[in-house]
């Protein structure tokens, strides 16, 4: 075994290992934050905000990896957003925590399961999906109707699924129902260089990696009031794609396939 090798696999331990240890005195200590601003922070905020900070704790504390974020200015809590983003990696999740902004995810409902980090999935009010089941997914909708009515902000990842290859898959429509009906706007935020820091399928480190989670400007209700929800994805996909690594050598028109 080299010693990058080695090395790769003793990053790859420390954080496993770091994480399930750290998460089980992270969620005590999220319960009490819960418990004291139950009374007066309905929009969940600072439990939130205290996930990001939980979240970043591991992206600061691995040597391997470095996080550059892009436009967290744009970002105000004046207003709530459908926020939406590719997907490369297992770790999008840790690495969109950075923008310190608290917004609830849609995740599988099966991961609200996991000892701890799912439980304060569950205390911080993230909603849950069964994938291909429609009354879950009407459910969904319904939930994320409600917290939008709310002035919470969602995030969502339109693909559905992980990239394979770093290339930005076509969008689902849900979210950009969701914008119209609340009549907000849509906030698109790229990642970057996430992909092989930590591959699909894989929990083995390697390597050193610069992430970057960029927030591009927001898209008005007004400019996507009267479009078809389809159009919107393809169009939102089309200008996350603009920003994406993979799709330097790809024309953008072949995305329209």
């Amino acid at each position: 075994m080299t010693y990058k090798a080695f090395l790769g696999y003793g990053y790859s331990f420390f954080f496993i290992v770091g994480m399930g240890i750290s998460s089980a005195v992270f969620f005590c200590i999220a319960c009490i934050i819960r418990l004291v601003t139950a009374p007066f922070d309905r929009r969940r905020i600072v439990s939130n905000l205290f996930s990001a900070f939980w979240a970043s704790l591991y992206t600061w504390c691995m040597p391997p990896w470095s996080v550059r974020v892009i436009g967290r200015h744009k970002l105000t809590l004046k207003k709530n957003y459908v926020i939406v983003s590719n997907h490369q990696s297992q770790l999008d999740i840790l690495v969109l925590y950075r923008l310190f902004f608290p917004f609830r995810w849609v995740s599988k409902a099966a991961v609200f399961n996991l000892p701890f980090i799912g439980w304060n999935m569950v205390l911080n009010g993230y909603i849950k999906l069964k994938r291909k089941d429609k009354e879950s997914i009407k459910q969904m909708m319904a939930t994320c109707e409600d917290l939008l009515k709310k002035n919470n902000s969602i995030f969502f990842f339109p693909e559905g699924t992980r990239s394979p290859d770093g290339l930005v898959r076509p969008f689902k429509t849900g979210a950009f129902i969701l914008a119209q009906k609340a009549r907000v706007p849509i906030l698109p935020v790229v990642l970057n260089h996430t992909k092989n820091a930590l591959p699909k399928y894989s929990l083995k480190i390697e390597g050193r990696h610069c992430m970057e989670v960029k927030v591009l400007d927001e898209i008005p209700f007004s400019r996507f009031e009267h479009m078809d929800p389809k159009e919107i994805s393809q169009m939102v996909r089309i200008l996350i794609a603009s920003h994406v690594k993979e799709h330097e050598t790809i024309p953008l028109a072949s995305l329209g396939e």
